[in-house]
């Protein structure tokens, strides 16, 4: 990302967004840091450079990563927040789920769970890292931890809500959100996406 961010900054590379399913990693930004937030052995863990404090990543998990240059009349970190916010409601709401914002913390709930986590970095107001929208992770692990700060158990994923189909009862899976949150880029980010382009990362 760091990389991408700063071809982005040189117009090296168009406003990319980034799509991707982690194996299980916990991230530890600097609030988690400062405040002596500790997460057990059992899960693998990495510090970053987001802001927030620690974010569940892994199977069940769809991570947007924007490495967008933002143009000058959108170049305020609460509007972008909002907008990414945004994104992920009308998304949920295509889906026929009810998905909001809580005005004390960044990120989406459903039924009084947080199921999105959001965390931007920025340099030349060109960012990277992302959100997270939790819909079938695995067993209790996020369950288990205090996500950005907030009680255990206050995170979850919509699977774990009883949100696991859309309106035409197919299954939520990751390609279904991948495709529907797509649908939604140029209503929401004002940008018209190209052809996607696909990575075998393990070559």
């Amino acid at each position: 990302m760091r990389i991408m961010q700063k071809k982005r900054i040189r117009d090296e590379i168009p406003d990319t967004i980034i799509l991707v399913e982690h194996p299980e990693i916990v991230t530890i930004g600097p609030k988690a840091v400062r405040d002596g937030v500790t997460v057990t052995d059992d899960y693998s863990q990495s510090i970053v450079d987001r802001g927030g404090g620690i974010t569940w990543h892994g199977p069940g998990q769809l991570v947007l990563y924007p490495i967008i240059k933002w143009n000058s009349n959108e170049q305020s970190i609460k509007g972008i927040i909002s907008k990414m916010e945004q994104l992920v409601i009308k998304t949920l709401e295509d889906l026929n789920i009810i998905g909001y914002r809580d005005p004390a913390m960044m990120g989406v709930w459903v039924d009084d769970k947080k199921v999105c986590s959001i965390g931007l970095a920025f340099l030349h107001w060109v960012s990277r890292h992302g959100l997270a929208l939790n819909y079938a992770t695995p067993g209790v692990r996020i369950e288990n931890l205090p996500c950005c700060g907030m009680d255990i158990g206050k995170t979850t994923s919509l699977d774990k809500l009883g949100y696991n189909k859309n309106l035409n009862g197919e299954k939520i899976t990751r390609e279904l959100l991948e495709k529907t949150i797509l649908s939604n880029i140029e209503l929401i980010l004002d940008r018209v996406p190209d052809a996607p382009l696909e990575w075998n990362l393990e070559e």
